[in-house]
């Protein structure tokens, strides 16, 4: 069977299998969500917000609590997309506004230019660069050493 899934702001509605994860319907749709760890609910990339129909979801696994418990824009309302299974009718999320590390090709490219929307730290979604901010070379430096930083991360836990 199918269901109904809305993407709100965006007004957009998709079709999912049931049983099927949110990030199934995000990634149907070509938005800008990454599976920085490759869909075992161990990074923010695919932070969500559940608007409604929190009900039709699979309840949270440890591993998404204990990942949730990390980000710093998570709220009760929150979920990882690859983690929530849809399980009924009248699910309607919402997008967190920023970007990732990972959606830059050249980050050197940003240096001189103001930020279009945060940048947020892969694992903890915590904003790196505030919208608006000028970006400086020493922002950059900062935001490579997150990016080794979060590589390390998921190697770690993927040998573990």
């Amino acid at each position: 069977m199918t269901k109904l899934v809305k993407l709100d702001p965006i007004n957009q509605e998709v079709v999912v299998q049931t049983n099927d994860n949110l990030l199934c319907a995000l990634l149907k749709k070509d938005l800008h969500i990454l599976e920085e760890c490759g869909g075992r609910g161990m990074c923010s990339t695919c932070h969500i917000y559940i608007k409604d129909g929190m009900d039709s979801l699979s309840p949270l696994n440890r591993r998404e609590q204990r990942t949730l418990e990390v980000i710093t824009n998570a709220n009760r309302y929150s979920r990882l997309a690859c983690q929530a299974r849809v399980l009924g009718q009248g699910v309607i999320i919402e997008i967190p506004s920023g970007m990732y590390l990972d959606e830059i090709e050249n980050i050197e490219d940003l240096i001189g230019r103001r930020a279009e929307q945060p940048i947020l730290h892969p694992i903890t979604s915590k904003v790196l660069v505030e919208t608006g901010k000028l970006i400086t070379r020493s922002m950059i430096t900062q935001l490579k050493d997150t990016k080794i930083e979060v590589s390390d991360y998921l190697r770690k836990t993927t040998d573990a």
